[in-house]
Protein backbone atom coordinates (compact mmCIF):
# COMPACT_ATOMS: atom_id res chain seq x y z
CA UNK A 1 0.00 0.00 0.00
CA UNK A 2 1.65 3.64 -0.61
CA UNK A 3 1.77 5.78 1.86
CA UNK A 4 3.01 9.38 1.75
CA UNK A 5 6.43 8.24 3.12
CA UNK A 6 6.71 6.30 -0.42
CA UNK A 7 5.50 9.63 -2.35
CA UNK A 8 6.87 12.23 -0.92
CA UNK A 9 10.17 9.98 -0.33
CA UNK A 10 10.42 9.23 -4.28
CA UNK A 11 8.97 12.45 -5.71
CA UNK A 12 11.65 14.63 -3.10
CA UNK A 13 14.63 12.88 -4.70
CA UNK A 14 13.46 12.92 -8.37
CA UNK A 15 12.24 16.38 -7.88
CA UNK A 16 16.10 17.44 -6.52
CA UNK A 17 17.36 16.36 -10.18
CA UNK A 18 15.20 19.37 -11.56
CA UNK A 19 16.14 21.84 -9.03
CA UNK A 20 18.01 24.21 -11.61
CA UNK A 21 16.64 23.05 -14.76
CA UNK A 22 13.76 24.94 -16.88
CA UNK A 23 11.49 21.66 -17.15
CA UNK A 24 7.95 21.06 -17.04
CA UNK A 25 7.90 18.12 -14.59
CA UNK A 26 8.83 14.74 -16.46
CA UNK A 27 6.43 15.02 -18.99
CA UNK A 28 7.77 11.62 -20.07
CA UNK A 29 6.93 10.43 -17.08
CA UNK A 30 3.18 9.19 -16.67
CA UNK A 31 3.27 6.61 -13.93
CA UNK A 32 5.58 5.44 -11.07
CA UNK A 33 5.07 1.80 -9.98
CA UNK A 34 6.19 1.09 -6.54
CA UNK A 35 7.41 -2.80 -5.44
CA UNK A 36 8.16 -3.66 -1.71
CA UNK A 37 11.44 -5.26 -2.95
CA UNK A 38 13.84 -6.80 -5.05
CA UNK A 39 11.94 -8.32 -8.24
CA UNK A 40 12.25 -10.52 -11.31
CA UNK A 41 10.55 -9.01 -14.58
CA UNK A 42 8.44 -11.88 -16.31
CA UNK A 43 10.54 -13.81 -19.03
CA UNK A 44 10.34 -12.46 -22.14
CA UNK A 45 8.81 -14.54 -24.62
CA UNK A 46 10.09 -15.02 -27.99
CA UNK A 47 8.77 -12.80 -31.32
CA UNK A 48 6.66 -14.42 -33.91
CA UNK A 49 9.35 -14.07 -36.80
CA UNK A 50 12.05 -14.83 -33.77
CA UNK A 51 14.98 -17.71 -33.94
CA UNK A 52 14.19 -19.54 -31.41
CA UNK A 53 17.08 -21.77 -31.54
CA UNK A 54 18.88 -19.18 -29.65
CA UNK A 55 18.23 -18.97 -25.78
CA UNK A 56 15.89 -16.23 -24.27
CA UNK A 57 17.98 -13.68 -22.47
CA UNK A 58 17.44 -14.65 -18.52
CA UNK A 59 16.01 -12.20 -16.70
CA UNK A 60 17.62 -10.38 -13.67
CA UNK A 61 16.17 -8.87 -10.20
CA UNK A 62 15.86 -5.16 -10.60
CA UNK A 63 15.37 -2.44 -8.03
CA UNK A 64 14.52 -0.22 -10.52
CA UNK A 65 13.71 0.35 -14.46
CA UNK A 66 12.85 3.01 -16.37
CA UNK A 67 11.46 2.78 -20.39
CA UNK A 68 11.40 4.87 -22.68
CA UNK A 69 7.43 5.26 -23.21
CA UNK A 70 6.53 3.43 -20.14
CA UNK A 71 6.63 3.82 -16.39
CA UNK A 72 9.29 4.12 -14.09
CA UNK A 73 9.83 1.44 -11.46
CA UNK A 74 11.09 1.87 -8.22
CA UNK A 75 11.64 -0.57 -5.41
CA UNK A 76 10.70 0.82 -1.88
CA UNK A 77 13.59 -0.79 0.21
CA UNK A 78 16.38 -0.34 -2.31
CA UNK A 79 14.88 3.71 -2.66
CA UNK A 80 14.55 4.17 1.17
CA UNK A 81 18.29 2.49 1.78
CA UNK A 82 19.45 4.95 -0.78
CA UNK A 83 18.25 8.34 1.02
CA UNK A 84 19.57 7.48 4.25
CA UNK A 85 22.81 6.57 3.44
CA UNK A 86 23.84 8.66 0.56
CA UNK A 87 27.65 7.70 1.81
CA UNK A 88 27.11 4.17 -0.71
CA UNK A 89 26.82 6.73 -3.51
CA UNK A 90 23.78 4.36 -5.03
CA UNK A 91 20.43 6.05 -5.13
CA UNK A 92 17.95 3.78 -7.49
CA UNK A 93 15.50 7.27 -7.59
CA UNK A 94 18.27 9.56 -9.17
CA UNK A 95 19.31 6.87 -11.34
CA UNK A 96 16.37 5.60 -12.64
CA UNK A 97 15.14 9.38 -13.33
CA UNK A 98 18.03 10.57 -14.91
CA UNK A 99 17.07 7.56 -17.39
CA UNK A 100 13.95 9.45 -18.04
CA UNK A 101 15.98 12.76 -18.64
CA UNK A 102 18.14 10.79 -21.04
CA UNK A 103 15.38 9.76 -22.62
CA UNK A 104 13.60 13.35 -23.30
CA UNK A 105 15.35 13.71 -26.52
CA UNK A 106 13.69 10.30 -27.60
CA UNK A 107 17.03 8.12 -27.10
CA UNK A 108 18.68 6.46 -23.96
CA UNK A 109 21.91 7.10 -25.01
CA UNK A 110 23.53 8.98 -21.98
CA UNK A 111 23.61 12.54 -23.84
CA UNK A 112 20.47 14.52 -22.29
CA UNK A 113 19.24 17.32 -24.38
CA UNK A 114 21.65 20.05 -23.69
CA UNK A 115 21.57 23.87 -24.62
CA UNK A 116 23.98 24.44 -27.12
CA UNK A 117 26.38 22.67 -29.84
CA UNK A 118 29.45 23.93 -26.94
CA UNK A 119 27.95 22.12 -24.39
CA UNK A 120 27.36 18.89 -26.72
CA UNK A 121 30.81 18.95 -28.11
CA UNK A 122 32.33 19.52 -24.08
CA UNK A 123 29.59 17.07 -22.67
CA UNK A 124 30.64 14.18 -25.85
CA UNK A 125 34.31 14.44 -25.19
CA UNK A 126 34.26 14.63 -21.31
CA UNK A 127 31.66 12.00 -20.59
CA UNK A 128 33.41 9.48 -23.95
CA UNK A 129 36.74 9.87 -21.62
CA UNK A 130 35.45 9.06 -18.22
CA UNK A 131 33.09 6.34 -19.79
CA UNK A 132 36.11 4.43 -21.57
CA UNK A 133 38.25 5.04 -18.85
CA UNK A 134 35.56 3.12 -16.53
CA UNK A 135 34.80 0.30 -18.78
CA UNK A 136 38.88 -0.31 -19.12
CA UNK A 137 39.24 -0.22 -15.07
CA UNK A 138 36.13 -2.53 -15.01
CA UNK A 139 37.42 -4.89 -17.48
CA UNK A 140 40.98 -5.09 -15.55
CA UNK A 141 39.10 -5.86 -12.80
CA UNK A 142 40.47 -2.30 -11.05
CA UNK A 143 37.96 -0.42 -8.96
CA UNK A 144 37.06 2.78 -9.75
CA UNK A 145 34.60 5.93 -7.52
CA UNK A 146 31.81 4.57 -9.87
CA UNK A 147 29.86 1.67 -9.81
CA UNK A 148 30.94 -0.85 -12.50
CA UNK A 149 27.40 -0.78 -13.43
CA UNK A 150 27.95 2.30 -15.18
CA UNK A 151 30.94 0.28 -17.55
CA UNK A 152 27.74 -1.25 -18.68
CA UNK A 153 26.46 1.35 -21.82
CA UNK A 154 26.80 5.02 -22.39
CA UNK A 155 23.26 5.23 -20.64
CA UNK A 156 24.19 3.30 -17.41
CA UNK A 157 27.09 5.45 -17.13
CA UNK A 158 25.08 8.72 -17.17
CA UNK A 159 22.78 7.45 -14.79
CA UNK A 160 25.60 6.24 -12.51
CA UNK A 161 27.38 9.38 -13.02
CA UNK A 162 24.01 11.57 -11.78
CA UNK A 163 24.34 9.40 -8.33
CA UNK A 164 27.62 10.10 -8.07
CA UNK A 165 27.64 13.63 -8.43
CA UNK A 166 24.29 14.10 -5.96
CA UNK A 167 25.66 11.96 -3.23
CA UNK A 168 29.57 11.77 -3.04
CA UNK A 169 30.32 15.14 -5.42
CA UNK A 170 33.67 15.62 -3.44
CA UNK A 171 34.76 11.90 -4.98
CA UNK A 172 33.80 12.84 -8.13
CA UNK A 173 35.85 16.35 -8.06
CA UNK A 174 39.04 14.32 -6.77
CA UNK A 175 38.97 11.70 -9.19
CA UNK A 176 37.34 12.98 -12.46
CA UNK A 177 36.84 17.12 -11.87
CA UNK A 178 35.48 17.69 -15.59
CA UNK A 179 32.95 15.12 -15.47
CA UNK A 180 31.96 16.59 -12.24
CA UNK A 181 32.20 20.29 -14.15
CA UNK A 182 30.01 18.77 -16.81
CA UNK A 183 27.06 17.46 -14.39
CA UNK A 184 27.30 20.74 -12.81
CA UNK A 185 26.82 22.73 -16.16
CA UNK A 186 23.98 20.28 -17.01
CA UNK A 187 21.77 20.13 -13.37
CA UNK A 188 23.04 23.86 -12.87
CA UNK A 189 23.70 23.05 -9.37
CA UNK A 190 26.25 22.12 -6.98
CA UNK A 191 26.03 19.72 -4.67
CA UNK A 192 29.50 19.92 -3.13
CA UNK A 193 28.63 23.50 -2.37
CA UNK A 194 25.38 22.19 -0.48
CA UNK A 195 27.45 19.52 1.33
CA UNK A 196 30.63 22.06 2.18
CA UNK A 197 27.97 24.27 4.31
CA UNK A 198 27.65 21.67 7.01
CA UNK A 199 31.24 19.82 7.25
CA UNK A 200 34.72 20.85 6.34
CA UNK A 201 35.92 19.50 2.92
CA UNK A 202 38.35 22.00 1.81
CA UNK A 203 38.34 23.99 -1.17
CA UNK A 204 36.30 22.59 -4.11
CA UNK A 205 39.25 21.92 -6.79
CA UNK A 206 42.54 21.45 -4.49
CA UNK A 207 41.84 19.45 -1.92
CA UNK A 208 44.27 17.11 0.11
Amino acid sequence: ELTDEIRVTISAQACLLLLGLPHDYYRNVESIIVYPSTVFPPQRKPGFFENTTAPVEIQHPIIGQAFRQGPVIIIWDAALRGGRLPESGHNVIYHEFAHKLDMLDGAADGTPPLRDRDEYRDWVQTCSREYLRLKHDTEKGKKSFLSAYGATNEAEFFAVATEQFFDQPRLMIEHAPDLYRVLEEYYRQDPFERVARNTCVGEKYNQD
